[in-house]
């Protein structure tokens, strides 16, 4: 048994090791005065203050924060009522046949979704910019969110309900005073898995932007086939810390929700 746990904690090892070596080679040679990443010749600010210079680019960054906490927040809003929905459901087909739905945006090609995104708002006449990548940050965010409440929602105790009911309460009442509280932890999981995949994508957004709209990961490659510059560099290190942060806050914030949920095992109903 203690070899086994060896040989298991040696390869997690490995695998970190393979994940975090070229972000951290990147951030490396963020701070390297040579211009190049095969020397390091000395430390340097120079390209993180580029960053913070480029006018162009700060606005590039902050339409992708709007795109994210709007797209999240916006896909987490339905996401409660398609996994409210999808638990309501008696009929185990019917229930397996929703999810299948849901789960097609997870499981297909990102190119195939920009794409087909393209078609759509050629079709129907959106122009592209930032309707079109709200809109499909929307789309590909509700199935995530979807999966993240829907456990919660499948935890919860029907008694839990019925006693509500019991004691008066209306549906409104259920739903805010019981059912949301329950599921917090899973809508807060819903919104950061949005918000991360929203900051992260790449191949859907390069298929909806249009020409003067922009957002922070096809800047990036943009720049990169231009050729190498440390900038990016700077830039790509600014954008993991920030997602680091996210990562951070929602693990505190669930914490803190799962800590108050199970000290706090009562209803609230109005008399």
């Amino acid at each position: 048994m203690r070899a086994k746990g060896k040989w298991s904690n040696l390869y997690l090892i490995v695998i970190f090791i393979i994940l975090y070596a070229p972000i951290l080679y990147l951030m490396y040679y963020s701070f390297n005065s040579g211009g190049t990443m095969h020397g390091y010749k000395g430390f340097t600010l120079d390209y993180y203050k580029e960053v913070f210079q480029d006018t162009r680019l700060l606005i590039i960054v902050l339409n992708t924060l709007i795109i994210a906490l709007l797209s999240a927040a916006i896909s987490t809003i339905i996401g409660v009522a398609g996994a409210l929905a999808i638990s309501n459901v008696r009929k185990r087909r019917m229930e397996n046949t929703l999810l299948t739905l849901n789960n097609v945006l997870i499981v297909s090609p990102d190119v195939i979704i920009g794409a087909s995104f393209l078609i759509l708002f050629t079709i129907v006449g959106i122009k592209l910019g930032f309707i079109s990548v709200l809109m499909s940050h929307i789309a590909f965010s509700v199935p995530i969110a979807v999966l993240m409440i829907l456990p919660k929602l499948q935890e919860m105790s029907p008694t839990l309900i019925d006693a509500a009911r019991d004691l008066g309460a209306s549906r409104w009442n259920v739903l805010t005073k019981v059912v949301l509280p329950f599921i917090r932890p899973g809508i807060f999981a819903g919104f950061f898995m949005a918000l991360t995949y929203s900051l992260d994508d790449f191949a859907v957004t390069f298929f909806v932007t249009g020409n003067g709209y922009s957002t922070l990961s096809v800047e990036i490659y943009s720049r990169a086939r231009q050729g190498i510059s440390l900038s990016i560099n700077a830039l790509s290190t600014l954008l993991f810390l920030f997602t680091i942060l996210l990562v951070v806050g929602y693990y505190f914030i669930t914490r803190r929700g799962n800590h108050t949920a199970s000290r706090t095992a009562r209803l609230e109903v109005p008399e």
